[in-house]
């Protein structure tokens, strides 16, 4: 069984996930390609080569045109399976992902998956950092990920519904259980 780890002392985000993929060895053209498939117009991902304090990186830049729009587990869904160039476990990964981040979001909104709109995980990066971050692990052959206990952080951010504590309530749902250290 081939194990996928993450090592997340300080959090992670999906550009960092698609970079940390690029570096442990998948092909940056897969992802690419996975992004591409979905037919969104004026997507772009940047590959580059840094340096972090002494330290070589990759980093991803994922450039969009404005005004992203929110959207549903249905539709979200209906993109990933229309897309032609995702394997059946990128597409099934992809919208497994989606599944845990609505079902979450429907909880604390006291709705349903079918009802709830993706605000932030709706727009068009969270939807690349998604369907690529699912590419990549399908390309390393990962049939399971494990991860170090997460920093859930702490203070506050602002989202589409206000100024909210972190963890979001959303997140908070789905951290439920998961081993976290401070």
């Amino acid at each position: 069984m081939r194990i996928a780890y993450l090592e997340c002392a300080t959090g992670i985000s999906g550009d960092m996930t698609l970079a940390a993929l690029v570096d442990a060895g998948v092909d940056p053209q897969i992802i690419q390609t996975a992004i591409a498939s979905l037919g969104i117009p004026g997507v772009q991902l940047r590959f580059e080569t840094v340096m972090k304090s002494c330290f070589r990186a990759t980093v991803v830049r994922i450039e969009h045109p404005p005004g992203q729009s929110h959207r549903g587990y249905s539709q979200i869904a209906q993109m990933i399976d229309g897309a032609q160039g995702l394997s059946d476990r990128t597409r099934a990964l992809s919208k497994a992902i989606f599944r845990v981040i609505g079902e979450a979001e429907a909880r604390v909104h006291g709705s349903s998956l079918d009802e709830i709109h993706f605000h932030e995980v709706g727009a068009i990066d969270s939807i690349v950092d998604i369907v690529g971050a699912a590419a990549g692990f399908d390309a390393l052959g990962a049939e399971l990920l494990v991860c170090a206990p997460l920093p859930p952080g702490r203070g506050a951010v602002r989202i589409d519904h206000g100024l909210c504590p972190v963890p979001t309530p959303g997140t908070a749902e789905i951290l439920k259980g998961i081993p976290l250290v401070d």
